[in-house]
């Protein structure tokens, strides 16, 4: 096969894998099955697409971004996600063995997706994390080339150890930046009212019209949500129920328990978990320099892109600004052009 033609090979299967991409990002995130329905359909009226309305790219074209059966805009991130997979793909086999480069394949889809899940939900799910660490370990074993080692032994190790320093780096970030800034108080002016509820097994703290998951706010054993109150005492609320008064009882006991707060002071994370689960999958495919490389661009970027953000107002309400873009970002940074830019600093 020419290299023309495998080119064209490789840019339909990107597109085709930018289409499958499109649904793992609607659907894993809403709990809906990759198989059922095994058809793609109209996120607004269900309606099942026809293979012609499901033509990679060409097909939002043609429909001018709208649903052919309710009119309902399909967002333009459906042909975005396809172009920047086939892009990628013909990036990678262009710059890589035909081995080499199908795996890094498998490590693109999975940052696209995790990319804009993030950006949607500001969430990472383990079956993208974990999963892609595992499938990380498996494919440096199988590939020579991949990560340093003659041997699959050697490159387990290395897809191993670059794993574990990646996790290990991020963590000691989030735990840093939990010393640093994992409290946040609310001064109340004038005291508001609040009361303990159950709701469906789970807690929620209802104060000044609003209800708040207190589930939410717990992901570590020792965090915990305090209640300064007009009388001085101080209630604590964490993942084992509502301690006061130096006594515990569970949320189940403490439902119905009201009063009037004057502060309040929530726990905080300088990130979410899923962006360390994220440096599993980053380091079993990159190695440990791969890892650490991708930390550092990723924090540049992300840098400069949360300015402009937060100076154009586009983030959410509480703030917040998605980290995994920007590890993915700093990882394909890495691949095509880390370790030519290391080499080139450690020359000087």
């Amino acid at each position: 096969m020419s290299g023309a033609a495998a080119s064209a090979v490789v840019l339909v299967f990107g597109l085709v894998c930018g289409s499958f991409l499109n649904a793992v990002i609607h659907r894993l995130p809403r709990g809906v099955g990759l198989s059922h329905p095994r058809r793609s359909f109209c996120p607004q009226c269900g309606r099942s697409l026809p293979w012609y309305e499901n033509i990679p790219v060409l097909s939002w074209v043609v429909l001018r971004g709208k649903c052919s059966g309710c009119g309902a805009g399909i967002s333009a991130r459906y042909p975005l996600v396809e172009a920047l997979t086939a892009a990628l793909f013909l990036a990678l086999w262009w710059n890589f063995p035909p081995a080499v480069a199908a795996t890094y394949m498998v490590l693109a889809a999975l940052l696209v997706a995790g990319t804009f899940i993030d950006l949607e939900h500001m969430i990472l799910p383990d079956s993208l994390t974990l999963g892609g660490a595992v499938a990380g370990v498996l494919l440096a074993m199988a590939v020579p080339g991949l990560l340093p080692g003659e041997t699959w032994d050697a490159r387990l190790r290395s897809s191993l150890f670059g794993a574990g320093v990646g996790f290990a780096a991020l963590f000691a970030v989030v735990e840093l930046g939990k010393l640093a800034f994992g409290r946040k108080r609310l001064d109340l002016e004038p005291a508001e009212k609040f009361r303990l509820a159950l709701r469906e097994g789970k807690p929620f703290l209802l104060i000044a019209g609003e209800e708040w998951e207190l589930e939410d706010f717990f992901y570590r054993p020792t965090d915990r949500l305090e209640l300064h109150l007009g009388s001085g005492s101080v209630w604590y609320l964490g993942p084992r129920g509502l301690a006061r008064d130096g006594s515990l009882a569970s949320y189940a006991e403490s439902e119905g328990a009201e009063g009037t707060a004057r502060a309040i002071v929530v726990p905080r994370e300088a990130m979410g978990f899923g962006d360390v689960k994220l440096m599993l999958t980053l380091g079993a495919f990159l190695g440990w320099p791969g890892a650490l490389f991708s930390i550092a661009a990723g924090s540049v970027v992300g840098a400069f892109c949360g300015v402009a953000l937060l100076a154009l107002r586009r983030v959410d309400e509480a703030g917040r600004i998605p980290f995994g873009p920007y590890l993915a970002a700093g990882a394909l940074l890495w691949v095509f052009a880390g370790p030519a830019a290391v080499d080139l600093l450690l020359r000087r």
